[in-house]
């Protein structure tokens, strides 16, 4: 991954907006060691206001993401920076992921082995079933997710390259109330490995980084999604109080 002294510092070329994003996201180019480096700028100027999370936050819960990610040790989430001197003002830097959607369809009946179901659909060509990943960094994902109490997670926002899968997009997380939408309930209700539920109980020290970038009161609320994971030692299941599935899934 991109070392972050990269991202904060060096001078970034705008190649172009992102066109399919919701808030004014700029691609653009650094220079680096290791020669021309894509990055996204997320200034915090072009965020759209959102009714049920503060003005002006959402570039700052990018970089709280990419915190918790760096307190797990699970390297999820792209390297991410935090800009005072970008070309719009002050925002994220992220490293640009090429890869590819990690949500797939098969016909009833038909998920292979190490995919498990999420959600039945209709297609012009007839029914499927929505499916995603059972391995570890899945498995972790969906634990950050949990932990992040993420709004969106579509697939879209799912990119597995080929040594590695990121999750992208961040800017609707750490919520104080309920908010978990995403792909990933193919394993809802199922037990947490213990290896992930140590990581997470080992990181819990570490959940103080959040607060140059979260409010009191929702680093608070993290710690509390934590207890209640290490708790329960199950993977999180649908409310029921809000709507389970982003729109699109993609």
């Amino acid at each position: 991954m991109t070392d972050e002294t990269w991202l904060r510092e060096a001078p970034l070329q705008v190649l172009g907006r992102l066109p399919d994003s919701s808030n004014n996201a700029l691609l653009c180019s650094i220079a680096s060691d290791s020669g021309p480096l894509r990055v996204v700028y997320k200034p915090q100027a072009g965020e759209r206001p959102l009714w049920d999370f503060p003005s002006g936050t959402l570039c700052r819960r990018e970089r709280a993401a990419a915190v918790l990610d760096a307190v797990l040790g699970w390297g999820l989430v792209p390297a991410t920076a935090w800009r005072s001197d970008g070309p719009a003002g002050p925002g994220i830097v992220q490293e640009w992921i090429d890869g590819d959607v990690d949500l797939a369809v098969f016909p009833p009946g038909k998920v292979p082995e190490g995919w498990v179901g999420v959600v039945d659909a209709e297609t012009a060509d007839g029914p499927v079933v929505v499916a995603h990943r059972a391995d570890e960094a899945t498995l972790r994902m969906v634990v950050f997710d949990a932990l992040a109490n993420n709004a969106d997670r579509k697939g879209g926002h799912l990119l597995r390259t080929e040594n590695a899968l990121y999750g992208i997009d961040h800017g609707v997380t750490f919520h104080v109330e309920p908010k978990l939408r995403t792909v990933l309930w193919g394993l809802a209700g199922a037990s947490i490995p213990e290896s992930l539920l140590t990581q997470v109980a080992d990181a819990m020290d570490g959940l103080d980084a959040l607060e140059e970038w979260l409010t009191t009161r929702e680093v608070e609320q993290t710690r509390r999604r934590a207890d209640r994971l290490l708790s329960s030692e199950a993977f999180p299941s649908p409310s029921g109080e809000w709507p389970a599935l982003p729109w699109p899934l993609i």
